[in-house]
């Protein structure tokens, strides 16, 4: 079995934002594509610093990765993307490291993917044929209860 590569376009999510508004024609929206290397092993999203000098991004703070060797080490966190990958959208914000983009798990699992190690490919999940779902833990169903002082 080799590595699992996958098309992806990244776009910045306040570009967007601003291009949804009317604020910022939509020709003015940075994106950049890639084919990215899948890591289940990994959680989040990575791009190279160049990607985020590209898309307009800056770091908004840092964190502490730990490498598969175990060494640590603090990186930046980019702001905001917009991630799209075969016809399905999320956002996240994405690790500042190495020389290419990596999707980690978080991005398969918000747009509900899963990874055919035996044919080197990312699939919809077939247990969902009905599109993507988000799986989320029970929530309290108890009604919103509002106290209201006696009038006098």
């Amino acid at each position: 079995m080799g590595e699992v590569r996958v098309k992806v376009r990244l776009t910045n999510a306040s570009d967007e934002a601003l291009a949804r508004r009317g604020q910022l024609p939509g020709d003015q929206v940075r994106s950049y594509e890639a084919d990215a290397l899948v890591d289940t092993g990994a959680v989040s999203l990575i791009i190279p610093a160049r990607v985020m000098q590209q898309l307009g991004l800056m770091t908004h703070y840092q964190r502490t990765v730990t490498y598969a060797d175990g060494r640590r080490e603090r990186v930046g966190v980019a702001e905001p993307v917009i991630v799209q990958i075969d016809g399905g959208t999320t956002s996240e914000d994405a690790l500042v490291l190495g020389d290419e983009v990596l999707v980690g798990q978080t991005v398969l699992e918000k747009l509900d993917l899963v990874v055919d190690s035996l044919n080197r490919r990312v699939m919809p999940n077939p247990a969902h044929p009905e599109g993507p779902v988000v799986n989320v833990k029970r929530i309290s169903q108890a009604p919103f209860l509002l106290s209201m002082p006696a009038g006098r």
